[in-house]
């Protein structure tokens, strides 16, 4: 009977373990075949159309594709992540960041109203045909483009400053300099109320070469600036740009400087003796207000510096004088200059010029000669004439670069208000010198222009103490004095 028992135990333990074995086989094919299904399922719909890097037919895309497959979202509608932008599916372009930083510049150079030059930086990219944003922001610049009309060339204005006054207490202290700076120094005060003014008026910045171009014989045609209604264009210059040593201690800066960043500012010698890098004068001014407002400077251009050389440029000291210390020729100011900087580096000074310089330029500034010695061309022999140019030519062409504008000193001219012609032995000499472009100064008038054959003439209007306290009404196209006026300034502002 045991045995019996026992015979039958084993047969069921076998019979169950059979249905076991069959279960899980069961359970594996069952395990299997779902894993089958969901990879067809993966292969055959997510990975067709959601792979960021293959097209609607599967094929690998380039790797600088810069859109998907559906279109992208600009990153100025705030729709992308740090991964990139996303596409109308959900997936990431491979280079939304990329796309975005193109955009920016395109914005940028429209705003500035060079609209072809924004849509060629947009034609331009890889994936122009596929992008839709892109070839959206292309058809709106053209549209605005449409919309603008050329500037007449002979209607422009020229506006122009000398050094900012930073500190009006240390510049109007009773010394024998303040009557000067209050004649013809504009404050930092008074020029951002000038600046906001014309900006909130529509007036943008452009250059010299906006206007005119020459050809490789001299001669000239006219440019044309395309604006859209309610802009009007105007020049800037700035005069005397070379911080003179008079003006020490007088609330000016010292000089332009590069920052580690690579931004020109200004350092200004505190009073206690340390020193600041700031805003203190018209460039790292000018510079940035147009970086919170582009759309004040057209395509990017800014002012025009009018350089002597007699103590060097921009502040550094890199005139003959301070490299050979010639007798005779050392003013007592400069002696005095060198007792204080017993380590000066005369090649020092003209690299960190030159430096300062090339950053300038590279942000929009341009330069122009001023003569070397601040002269009136008419007051002076011919011989003094050539010797002053070819000072400047020497001494500050190395390190601004070659220029063909000259601005005049004292507002003064080479003739008068009739054309310029080849028998004007002033107009010659200068001319075989390489200028092609010649500003005076017109305080009356709201423009003046004369375009020859093979120069252009343009008169330049003093923002100044001067004339916002005597003409106040000659200059409220440009802005309203009664609120940019600088209340430290002394009144009644001297007679010239």
């Amino acid at each position: 009977m045991a045995k019996r028992m026992s015979t039958v135990t084993e047969r069921e333990i076998r019979r169950r373990r059979s249905s076991l074995m069959l279960k899980c086989l069961i359970a594996v094919l069952i395990f299997l075949s779902i894993v089958l299904v969901a990879w067809i399922i993966y292969d055959t719909q997510f990975k067709k159309h959601d792979n960021p890097w293959t097209n609607a037919g599967g094929e690998v895309k380039a790797e600088n594709s810069s859109s998907g497959e559906a279109g992208d979202v600009s990153a100025s509608e705030g729709e992308n992540d740090a991964s990139g932008t996303q596409d109308k599916e959900g997936g990431q372009t491979a280079s939304g960041e990329e796309d975005s930083a193109v955009e920016t510049r395109a914005n940028r150079m429209a705003a500035q109203y060079d609209y072809d030059g924004a849509i060629a930086l947009l034609k331009n990219q890889p994936d122009y045909d596929r992008n839709d944003r892109f070839k959206s922001l292309a058809a709106s610049y053209e549209e605005i483009k449409a919309s603008c009309s050329p500037y007449p060339i002979d209607q422009i204005t020229h506006v122009f400053f000398h050094s900012l006054i930073y500190d009006t207490a240390r510049a109007f202290d009773g010394d024998a300099y303040e009557a000067g700076y209050n004649q013809v120094m504009t404050t930092v005060s008074e020029m951002n109320s000038i600046l906001q003014q014309m900006y909130n008026r529509g007036f943008v910045m452009v250059s010299l070469h906006d206007m005119v171009e020459f050809d490789e014989a001299g001669n000239l045609s006219t440019k044309e600036i395309l604006l859209p209604p309610g802009k009007t264009p105007f020049v800037m210059s700035q005069d005397d740009c070379s911080y003179y040593h008079y003006m020490d201690d007088d609330g000016f800066p010292q000089k332009l400087v590069v920052t580690d960043d690579g931004k020109v500012k200004n350092s200004y010698l505190e009073e206690d003796g340390s020193v600041s890098i700031g805003d203190y004068d018209v460039v790292p001014i000018v510079d940035t207000f147009v970086e919170q407002h582009p759309d004040f400077s057209y395509h990017g251009h800014k002012g025009i510096l009018a350089l002597t050389g007699y103590e060097g440029v921009l502040g550094y000291r890199t005139d003959e004088v301070y490299k050979t210390r010639e007798a005779g020729r050392v003013t007592e100011f400069q002696q005095m200059f060198f007792d204080q900087n017993p380590d000066f580096d005369f090649d020092k000074e003209v690299e960190e010029a030159t430096k300062v310089a090339d950053a300038m330029k590279a942000e929009g500034w341009e330069f122009a000669s001023h003569t070397w010695g601040h002269i009136n061309p008419r007051s002076v022999s011919m011989e003094s004439l050539v010797r002053d140019s070819n000072r400047w030519r020497d001494w500050v062409e190395p390190i601004v670069g070659p220029t063909d504008v000259l601005i005049f000193a004292f507002g003064a001219d080479i003739g008068d208000w009739q054309p310029y012609s080849a028998a004007n032995e002033l107009f010659a000499h200068y001319k075989s010198m390489g200028f092609r472009i010649f500003c005076n100064v017109d305080a009356s008038s709201k423009y003046w222009v004369q375009i020859g054959t093979d120069y252009l003439r343009q008169a330049r209007r003093n923002l100044d103490g001067y004339r916002m306290y005597y003409t106040p009404d000659l200059i409220s196209d440009l802005y309203d004095v009664s609120q940019a006026w600088d209340d430290s300034r002394p009144t009644p502002v001297p007679q010239m």
